[in-house]
């Protein structure tokens, strides 16, 4: 039984570490993707950081918050900080948050003619 102990708690130690890793993670639940919407015009902020990579866009009405991809991914398919920084125009599409309003996820964004898919 003194074996099993030490045993018993390291694993609950995993088990628990695992279940905030994933509640610390969002899914995409929150976004409406039977509503896709394209916005376009210049970026106005950019963060290229993890855990995922945000400009905002202030489109023909409105401001929109963009939630992209990962840095990493970002950085892979070609989408480097250049690319969304500040002043550049961006078509992003994607799908409205159905909690913050204004917000969306990029499924893709265009840039300077050129398509990044970033799921």
């Amino acid at each position: 039984m003194t074996r099993l102990l030490p045993a018993l708690t390291y694993a609950g130690l995993l088990i628990a570490g695992t279940t905030v890793a994933a509640v610390a993670h969002h899914g995409w639940g929150s976004y409406d993707a039977a509503n896709p919407v394209t916005v376009n015009g210049p970026v106005e902020n950019s963060k290229f950081e993890n855990p995922h990579a945000t400009i905002v866009i202030k489109g023909a009405d409105k401001a929109w918050t963009v939630t992209l991809a990962p840095t990493s991914r970002m950085t892979a398919r070609g989408a480097s900080a250049d690319i969304v920084a500040v002043g550049k125009t961006v078509s992003a599409f994607g799908y409205p948050s159905t909690v913050e309003k204004d917000e969306m996820r990029a499924e893709r964004i265009t840039v300077d003619g050129k398509t990044y898919e970033l799921r």
